[in-house]
């Protein structure tokens, strides 16, 4: 049934950008990876107008990856390359008394050699099939419904909406960086019936990892069968609490199917200034907060905005039954001055220096020597501060620097002059705990190519150079979209 519904699937994809050649571009790609749609949705005065009068949304993509060491060493570092072929194609209906409703379908197939690559060792890449499918059955490909909701707008300033979605939030994102996004089942509200003010708030009882098949809990590592993978069907995220275990809450008497409650509030009525709040609510679990000011003072030819950000974290059960750090090492052994603790804090500070196109960031994070920070649903809390690609810098008693310079940013999605993106990121990690103090070199381009505007490509590079011995290497993405 899966490999019937892949073929479908890539057959749809494959064919429906013949048909629409001549259409007016419907989509646009962002940066960061979330689409802008510029065909918005209609009212209609009757049910089957609600669909037939709905718009289709297409997607072709490709993603390759590949990891170079600087001392490759078999079955621990080794060197990898690998590939991704497919895409998306998305309907959204026409409003009817309020109502409308959406879906997706996604796929991927996952192209590398088993026998030079193990899949065990390729990591950065590893989303463009899902690792449970193939260890099990060797099937390389995904094919998933990605979004099914029911929205509602009948209220002024509020819309409901309940199902599959992308949910983005501060701790939640689709993150729409490889080849399928984070997805969620719930319900999510969103109110602005406050001047100045956008109010978010979700339910989230399931969570879809971008190379999952199937949803899982939002907070439980799968260790119930590991001899069949069930380790990576599971709640897997780089970022997860892998103390977080099946097995473990199962004695603790916790729920293994908690949910995750979250919202964010953003506010503008003070000029020039920024306000943002942020929580998450796992039941039983832990707890976070987050608070955030951003002052723009303008000048003549640029502006100058002064951020801070800070974040608590709230302890409940989770630190008792899976520790201080969230990769599930002894505590006791690693310098964590509560072991069985997870309070936690993080302080942030940035300066942005923005004049026509260019944008310089100057930021500085700290974790407090406390515990390691739990959000492993791909919103990342030194995210615009020093988060860069694929690093990780919210560990107990962490120090970051990051100098960004960005150019040619805009908010249409479509970059006929190359953006670029280039950092550097220094972070200064406690050797106690099993980090270590590096550097990190990234640089990024995209853009839209001029005899085609609807296809982007984009390239990523980041380098490793790290105090822990062979850890260096080369981190290489190169990605295409065609949107119909």
């Amino acid at each position: 049934m899966q490999t019937k519904f892949s073929l479908l699937s890539l057959g749809t994809l494959l064919i429906t950008p013949l048909l629409l050649a001549n259409s007016t571009p419907k989509e646009a790609l962002k940066t960061n990876g979330q689409l802008l749609y510029n065909v918005k949705q209609k009212s209609v005065t009757t049910f089957s107008n609600m669909f037939s009068q709905g718009n289709f949304y297409g997607r072709l993509r490709s993603n390759t990856f590949s990891y170079t060491w600087d001392a490759p060493q078999n079955d621990v570092r080794e060197n990898y390359l690998i590939s991704g072929l497919g895409g998306s194609l998305l309907y959204k209906s026409a409003k009817y008394k309020s109502f409308d409703v959406g879906g997706a379908l996604y796929y991927s197939y996952g192209f590398f050699d088993e026998t030079q690559f193990p899949i065990a060792t390729i990591t950065k890449g590893k989303d463009v099939l899902s690792r449970y499918d193939y260890l099990r059955t060797g099937n390389q490909a995904m094919g998933v419904l990605g979004q099914a909701y029911l929205r509602y707008s009948g209220l002024k300033n509020h819309t409901f909406t309940l199902g599959r979605q992308l949910v983005e939030t501060f701790y939640t994102k689709s993150n729409d960086t490889k080849m399928i996004p984070n997805t969620f089942d719930g319900l999510v509200f969103t109110n602005t019936a406050i001047d100045n003010t956008k109010i978010k708030l979700a339910y989230l009882t399931k969570q879809k990892l971008r190379d999952h098949t199937q949803t899982h809990s939002v907070l439980m590592y799968d260790d119930r069968d590991l001899a069949a993978y069930s380790n990576y069907n599971g709640n897997d995220d780089s970022a997860m609490h892998k103390g977080l275990t099946y097995t473990a809450l199962k004695a603790a008497g916790v729920a293994t199917d908690a949910p995750l409650i979250t919202g964010d509030l953003h506010n503008k009525s003070i000029k020039n200034l920024q306000a943002d709040f942020s929580f998450y609510y796992v039941p039983e679990l832990v707890s976070e907060v987050m608070t955030e000011l951003n002052y723009t003072i303008p000048f003549n030819n640029f502006t100058l905005t002064s951020g801070m950000r800070y974040i608590k974290q709230f302890d409940d059960k989770a630190g008792k039954i899976g520790g201080a750090a969230y990769n599930a090492k002894a505590t006791s052994l690693l310098g964590y001055k509560k072991p069985n603790s997870l309070d936690a804090q993080m302080v942030a500070a940035r300066l942005i220096f923005k004049m026509q196109n260019y944008k310089l960031n100057l930021a500085y994070t700290q974790i407090m020597d406390e515990a390691d920070l739990i959000t492993p649903w791909r919103g990342f809390p030194t995210a615009g501060y020093t988060r860069s690609m694929a690093r990780y810098n919210w560990q107990a008693n962490t120090k970051s620097y990051r100098i960004e310079l960005v150019r040619n940013a805009n908010k249409t999605g479509v970059y006929k002059n190359t953006f670029i993106q280039a950092s550097i990121l220094h972070t200064d990690a406690d050797e106690k705990k099993g980090y270590y103090d590096e550097d990190y070199y990234y640089i990024g381009f995209v853009q839209n190519t001029n005899f085609l505007p609807t296809l982007q490509w984009r390239l990523r590079l980041g380098y490793q150079d790290t105090q822990k011995i062979d850890g260096d290497g080369l981190d290489s993405r190169l990605e295409f979209n065609y949107l119909f």
